[in-house]
């Protein structure tokens, strides 16, 4: 047992001064605020539970910087992601999720989604272990030192039953059930950091006939296997949803049984009223990636109107254009300010759960998100005097509205210390070098 006393941590929901907590096995097996104890290690500074990236394509990271060269559109953006994507093997994948990864404890995130479709080799053949490229996430992210859910991707179509092309080939499996048959294996991984969910990838992706199969699917195993979607990310996408099915992608979901308790819609940006009532009514998460969502032009979502219904909201980095969960935590409110022209939509609490517990849970780690009694050891310990967050109160509202990846000083992961003050400048080093051979194909 390592009893350590932070000098100022959110504990509860709300700021406590002097929080000794005890930790053994990975879990704190004590709380207690306003301490004074004679033997235990100090830890100066703000802290905060570990925060939960739900939303990671984690090569996305090498298109960081590249797109936006000749003012960059969408279209440029997708052409260099699947130039990225085809030069990937298991290998390379490896280093460029684990420096990734790394980038991600460093802002201090203890848990990532890893939204996961480049299964095969190039050309669509499968690798000897079909799981591989998979697998290289997992022990990318367990490498960083953070936990991972592994959302193995359906992908069927290139947009409403148009076969696969390109690059796309790697990502399909054929059919749903040659999918299912694929994942089985990834289930009985035997670490408690690694959970394994299903996704599909968008109802532009996968027929109406694939997502009853996978709406069986969740209500079987809704007990506790996350299940993500993108969703009505653009404008585009509910036209054609609407010309090829004459309904919108979120109907299309619940009729097809998709949504539930245990389902993330990621973006969920253009929606209808009814769409709103559907994804509350079904308790679902909906995973937000502002940074990636103002990169790609693709709008601002209801996030308000969404939790108001009766959904939880996430927080996810998606395409990596920032890895950074305090702004994506303000953008949210930043955000629905400039959509209504007015403040106050969410407290700093409120966004400091979503990055948390709600994260977490969405991802299958319940016994996550909080300094509690019984939960995972996850400590964030933030620079309270930096240079953003000096003389901001010290509390929840430094953290969310003042605080940058930057000011991330130490970090801990399941009782075990992951990043210490100093790493960021070998992680960039990490980062560069994996990046240049990613694009230079070696």
């Amino acid at each position: 047992m390592t009893a350590y006393l932070l000098e100022r941590a959110w504990v509860g929901g709300a700021v406590r001064d002097d929080v000794l907590v005890e930790v053994e096995d990975g879990r704190f097996t004590s709380v207690t605020p306003d301490a004074d104890p004679r033997r235990a290690i100090p830890v100066r500074g703000l802290v905060v539970p570990g925060l939960a990236n739900t939303h990671s394509h984690a090569f996305h990271r090498a298109l960081r910087g590249r797109t936006q060269r000749e003012r960059g559109t969408f279209w440029t953006w997708r052409d260099q992601m699947y130039d990225v994507a085809a030069r990937l093997d298991p290998e390379t994948y490896l280093a460029l999720a684990r420096a990734t990864y790394r980038e991600m404890a460093a802002a201090g995130i203890t848990a990532v989604g890893e939204f996961h479709y480049l299964h095969h080799q190039p050309d669509g053949t499968p690798y000897d272990d079909p799981n591989e490229m998979g697998l290289a996430l997992v022990h990318a992210a367990r490498e960083a030192g953070i936990r991972i859910t592994l959302l193995d991707t359906l992908y069927l179509s290139s947009a409403f039953g148009a076969p696969p092309q390109g690059a796309q080939g790697r990502y399909s499996d054929g059919s749903v059930d040659a999918w299912l048959q694929r994942v089985e294996p990834l289930h009985g991984i035997p670490d408690p950091g690694v959970q394994v969910g299903l996704a599909a990838h968008s109802v532009r992706a996968v027929p109406p006939d694939a997502l009853r199969v996978l709406g069986e699917y969740v209500d079987d195993a809704q007990g506790g296997v996350p299940v993500h979607v993108h969703l009505s990310e653009q404008v585009a996408e509910n036209d054609a949803c609407r010309e090829a099915h004459g309904v919108t992608p979120t109907r299309l979901l619940a009729d097809a049984g998709v949504l539930g308790p245990m389902t993330s819609v990621v973006h969920a940006t253009h929606l209808v009223p009814d769409d709103i009532a559907l994804i509350g009514q079904a308790e679902a998460f909906a995973s937000f990636c502002p940074t990636t969502e103002r990169d790609l032009g693709d709008g601002i979502g209801p996030s308000r109107a969404l939790h108001d219904a009766g959904a939880a909201l996430t927080l996810g980095s998606d395409s990596h254009a920032v890895i950074d969960p305090f702004e994506e935590m303000r953008a949210l409110e930043l955000d629905e300010r400039l959509a209504t022209q007015q403040r106050g939509h969410w407290t700093a609490a409120e966004l400091l759960t979503a990055g948390t517990s709600h994260g977490h849970l969405s991802l299958g780690f319940p016994d996550a998100g909080a300094i509690a009694v019984g939960l995972r050891a996850d400590l964030v310990v933030l620079d309270p005097a930096s240079a953003r967050t000096a003389g901001t109160g010290r509390d929840e509202s430094t953290v969310v509205f003042a605080a940058a990846a930057e000011d991330v000083r130490r970090v801990m992961a399941d009782g075990r210390w992951i990043v210490q003050d100093g790493d960021r400048a070998e992680i960039g080093r990490e980062l560069d070098d994996v990046i240049s051979r990613t694009w230079e194909g070696r």
